[in-house]
């Protein structure tokens, strides 16, 4: 990662924690990629939103109310609960049933997060976590292993292991290690499907948006007629921001269906 493609936040928190994360690199004998800035772009954006959402959240809960919910509230509400029934809470009391009030906590932390590191691009020198593929594939080893924890608690080892061994015993052979490598297989599928999304529709907004730019700028100084012309890249920007928006929000709501569809196979009594 060269200086010039440094973000100025990224500078900003390599400049309060670039020693003590030194420090850890050194512990755990590893060299950094930039020793300059051993704090990469996606970690300081990582903990950009996390502060955003620490701050948020503190802020929110002062002003959380039961008789008079503001604006705020009921949007927060609306993520969690909704009349289309695609709220976090909804989703999980249709898919995994009872006992689902337990994993709203981390299942709607995981959508939160990704909603928010999906959108943070739209900040101007600031680029989304979830681009790089490192965050993705975090998020999705979180959901690996919490679905099959809960799994095994559920089940228990032996009973977990059966629900990968298909409804004919005979078949135990051939259906086993193809459902292992299914689930294997997930973490590859949550991965790619996050972070080659996001990665695309960054690429696609900030190339566009250059281009959008530099065509202003050159109808702006033809003449006038260029000067009228110019108003129409303005409308493209536009365009952009609501595309990659819907593929922001697109794309956070699809992990975490899917990491709620996976909880509710591993905790079913019967598959």
């Amino acid at each position: 990662m060269g200086e010039e493609q440094v973000l100025g936040v990224t500078k900003l928190v390599n400049w309060l924690l670039a020693k003590p994360a030194l420090a850890l690199f050194g512990l755990l004998h590893l060299q950094p990629a930039n020793p300059q800035y051993p704090i990469p772009n996606f970690f300081a954006m990582e903990l950009v939103v996390f502060l955003f959402a620490f701050i948020f959240f503190l802020w929110l809960r002062a002003r959380m109310s039961v008789e008079r919910p503001g604006a705020t509230q009921q949007c927060m509400e609306f993520f969690l609960s909704n009349p289309m029934g695609v709220g976090v809470k909804d989703l999980l009391d249709d898919i995994v049933g009872h006992g689902s009030e337990r994993h709203i906590a981390l299942i709607g932390s995981i959508g939160m997060f990704i909603l928010l590191s999906n959108l943070v691009s739209l900040v101007p020198g600031f680029m989304s976590p979830t681009a790089e593929k490192t965050v993705p594939l975090g998020l999705a080893v979180v959901v690996f292993l919490y679905y099959n924890y809960f799994g095994l608690s559920h089940h228990g080892a032996g009973g977990y292991g059966k629900t990968l061994m298909g409804p004919v015993w005979w078949l135990s052979w051939l259906i086993g290690p193809i459902e292992a490598f299914s689930h294997f297989a997930r973490l590859l599928s949550l991965t790619v499907r996050l972070w080659a999304n996001m990665f695309v529709s960054e690429l696609i907004y900030v190339a566009f948006l250059g281009l959008t730019v530099g065509l202003f700028d050159l109808l702006s100084h033809a003449n006038r007629v260029g000067y009228i012309s110019a108003v129409v890249p303005v409308g493209i920007p536009l365009l952009l921001i609501g595309l990659h928006i819907f593929v922001a929000v697109l794309q956070a709501f699809i992990f975490t269906i899917l990491a709620i569809v996976y909880l509710g196979l591993a905790v079913a009594e019967e598959h």
